[in-house]
């Protein structure tokens, strides 16, 4: 392990998110409990991966269990068949699956949890929400909580074969109550640079915009994902051809997003997290427009930073319409991050040799493909 990293930034009075060792140390003293040993690299700079369980519940529709009742007791009544994981099955496209994971939970009162999407998992456009009992939304568990997860799984695009043990979404753990404000950012800003333009729009978070003006010499804008394609194994690394599965986008300046097809574009402004904060894309905001943008929300702290080797990365978007076709220009803000401040110093960071994928990146598809050269 390196060192703990240190400076004035780092001074949280423990509230706010917990880095990496404090997270193994949640595993040990019971706050996550295993069906199974850690795996290698499941613990990331300050989120937990999570694992797929023994079966997948095929069911009608996406629920919530309510105030009074357990998944378990939805799925009674919602299951149409379950699927046993143990050897790789199936999930298809436009299907729901409830999935019991590997890790349960004994939350202390003042610690709570919040799940997104792993990058690569959004960069497969599968639509992937946690779940626990009682709960009335999704991603978020409140303090206290003791029992089970389960994962809502509903790949939108490509059909992905998954095994017991393939990880989908991780999660946070936050003491007290959330720590970021505008303040934090313009702060953080000024003393680090968080993103590479000049000047920076703060306005409950940081703006990105997206980059359509294809720079990079022969290089695409984005990747449109191809219907029908084939079979994507969550597993395997970089074993699928680009072209089989998406459609390289060289219109330069704007681009008409349809609805019902899903897009990965890159934010104009590289990006930078310190490592004393973590990170996160906030939710769709129909201000800017009728479409969604970044399944999967959250940057470790290091990312893009030089303390985990970077010099500033990109922020990947994964991008879907809604109901009406929707003209995107180049330059138009399409996201904002928020940032949040670690309880104590991290241990590791960002690039720093526990399988970060996605350092220093530009306009990357998710690591299951094989790097593409126009």
């Amino acid at each position: 392990m390196n060192k703990p990293l240190t400076g004035a930034a780092t001074q949280t009075g423990g509230t706010g998110i917990l880095p990496a060792h404090a997270i193994a140390r949640g595993c040990e003293s019971g706050l996550v409990r295993l069906e199974r040993p850690l795996d290698e690299n499941q613990i990331q700079p300050a989120s937990l991966d999570l694992r797929l369980g023994e079966w997948a519940y095929r069911v009608r529709a996406s629920f919530l269990p309510g105030p009074t009742q357990t998944v378990a007791q939805r799925l009674d009544r919602l299951s149409l068949h379950r699927i046993p994981l143990s050897d790789g099955a199936v999930l298809e496209t436009g299907c729901v699956y409830i999935v019991p994971l590997l890790e349960s939970l004994k939350l202390p009162q003042d610690i709570a949890a919040l799940a997104n999407p792993k990058s690569s998992t959004g960069r497969l456009d599968i639509f992937t929400r946690i779940i626990a009992d009682r709960s009335r939304e999704f991603d978020n568990v409140p303090p206290g909580y003791e029992g089970p997860l389960y994962a809502e799984i509903s790949p939108r695009t490509f059909p992905v074969l998954v095994r017991t043990g393939s990880r989908l979404s991780q999660m946070r753990f936050r003491r007290g109550a959330q720590a970021q404000s505008d303040e934090i950012i313009a702060r953080l800003h000024a003393d680090e640079g968080l993103i590479s333009a000049r000047e920076a729009n703060i306005d409950r978070g940081i703006a990105l915009s997206v980059d359509l003006s294809g720079d990079v010499a022969g290089g695409p804008v984005g990747f449109r994902a191809k219907r029908h394609a084939g079979l994507v194994d969550v597993d395997r690394i970089g074993a699928l051809e680009v072209l089989d599965f998406w459609e390289p986008i060289g219109q330069r300046g704007s681009l008409i997003l349809d609805p019902g097809q899903f897009y990965i574009l890159a934010s104009k402004e590289a990006v930078r997290v310190p490592p004393t904060h973590a990170a996160e894309m906030v939710p769709f905001n129909p201000l800017v427009g009728e479409f969604r943008v970044h399944y999967a929300g959250f940057f470790d702290p290091g990312f893009g930073h030089h303390t985990g080797g970077g010099e500033g990365a990109r922020a990947v978007l994964e991008v879907r319409s809604h109901d009406v076709p929707f003209i995107l220009e180049d330059g138009q803000i399409i996201g904002r991050l928020i940032y949040e401040p670690l309880t104590e110093p991290p241990e590791q960071v960002y690039g720093q040799g526990i399988g970060s994928n996605y350092q220093r990146q530009g306009l990357k598809l998710s690591k299951h493909f094989r790097p593409y050269s126009p």
